[in-house]
């Protein structure tokens, strides 16, 4: 057969071959390495036709298996990467000292290999993969050189192979550190994502810990004296129907207390209504200067309620001022709903750093009710908790008693100057109809 019957037989073999080459690697969704090394291969078996082989039809055809054999070996390199990258060198060993032409496509099967097995974290075995190659290399130069001393590999060329072989090696690693920063980051990223969402969560959870609890501290007070007001109205209309003047009263100051419990409720919901991030986060002003209202409220049930301050007040910050009007609050309710007491002691102690909140009564308690646990106790901790301050609730024997350490802040003035009063800052007042007696 001549040359040009040879060339026109393998253009037209390459032209059938590439096409089903193409279906099979949509087929079987070889990637762009496999595909230009399969392409690679099949001009190389197409060269081979070309040229007539010394060793004869076997050995022809035994190169050309070689070729097929390390392209096969690329295809499947993601699954076993060493192992491939052993089989495509042992063909190329095999292949040039027996093809009578050296094709490209077993330096290209190796690069591919080598990058694929470095990328995979394999990187000392691909190292040795390219140590044992080069060794093989000047093996077969020493002996299999021409009779003459010339050589089929000079120093250049093996200098060109080596850096090949290391570039692939150098590359496929350096991808295998970016993808491992990658990942890192985006942990990093998805961590503080839930990071943030669990400090959003947990945003959401104090701001409705915080507006149940101003609800409660709102609401709870001033219901409990209607409530008590109203019985002792109904009570009194009952025994004496002819005297009217207790009655007005009591329903008088049923009147007052829904007035200011509605008052209050409203500044809250004012509060929660605005949506704006310099918006007041508390409700309306309250603290040590509205707890004689307080007390004239409690003492308009019948119970007798003396207040006592001791210490020289300071500038007390609102939220401290709010904290110890809310103990208050809450420790009157307590006692006109549960206690039945007859008297009740609410003591300020100011001392350097430090605020002292104590609400005493003499009642025995009541028994505990078929309905759920109140929350009253437990929100007076948390607030003075938040403060930094502390909180207890226990009976005395004679009765019960509330105890609150709230801190204050320091003067700033020298010693025994009391500092300048604070925007905000509040004093204790006299509390109208209540006893305040100081050392």
């Amino acid at each position: 057969m001549g040359t040009s019957s040879k060339v026109a037989l393998c253009l037209t073999s390459l032209r059938t071959l590439v096409p089903m080459f193409a279906s099979c690697a949509q087929a079987f969704r070889w990637d762009r390495p496999t595909q230009l090394a399969g392409l690679v291969t099949l001009g190389d078996v197409a060269v081979s036709f070309l040229v007539a082989e010394e060793g004869g039809w076997s050995a022809a055809f035994g190169s050309r298996c070689l070729l097929v054999l390390g392209w096969l070996a690329v295809a499947l390199r993601h699954r076993r990467p060493v192992p491939c990258a052993a089989a495509v060198l042992a063909a190329g060993t095999v292949f040039y000292p027996m093809a009578s032409v050296d094709g490209v496509s077993p330096l290209l099967h190796f690069v591919i290999v080598l990058y694929t097995a470095a990328r995979a974290g394999h990187l000392v075995a691909a190292v040795a993969l390219v140590a044992a190659s080069m060794l093989l290399i000047g093996w077969g130069e020493f002996s299999l050189a021409h009779q003459d001393g010339r050589r089929e590999v000079d120093n250049i060329a093996l200098v060109l192979i080596s850096g090949w072989f290391l570039s692939a090696v150098s590359f496929g690693h350096a991808a295998r550190v970016r993808q491992a920063y990658m990942r890192e980051a985006e942990e990093r990223v998805r961590a503080a994502e839930r990071e943030r969402d669990v400090r959003a969560r947990q945003s959401a959870i104090e701001e409705r810990l915080r507006i149940a609890r101003e609800l409660h501290d709102v609401l709870g007070h001033s219901i409990s004296l209607i409530n008590v007001q109203a019985a002792a109205a109904v009570h009194r209309s009952a025994k004496r129907p002819g005297e009217t003047e207790e009655l007005v009263g009591a329903l008088e100051s049923v009147r007052a207390t829904s007035k200011d419990a509605l008052r209050e409720l409203r500044a809250t919901l004012g509060v929660l209504r605005q949506v704006d991030e310099e918006a007041p986060t508390d409700p309306a002003p309250a603290g040590l200067e509205r707890i004689g209202e307080l007390a004239d409220r409690a003492a308009a049930t019948g119970l007798d309620v003396r207040c006592r301050t001791t210490g020289e007040p300071p500038p007390v910050p609102p939220q401290i001022s709010l904290a110890a009007y809310r103990i208050v609050q809450e420790s009157l309710t307590n006692v006109t709903r549960h206690a039945r007491a007859t008297r009740a002691d609410i003591r300020l102690a100011f001392a350097p750093g430090e605020l002292r909140v104590d609400v005493t009564d003499d009642g025995r308690g009541a028994a505990p009710g078929p309905g759920a646990p109140g929350s009253g106790i437990a929100g007076m901790r948390e607030r003075a908790r938040a403060l930094g301050g502390d909180l207890t609730a226990a009976g005395t024997g004679s009765g019960f008693r509330v105890a609150a350490r709230l801190p204050l802040p320091l003067p700033a003035g020298p010693a025994g100057t009391a500092a300048p009063d604070a925007p905000g800052a509040a004093r204790p007042a006299r509390a109208p109809g209540a006893t305040l007696t100081r050392p």
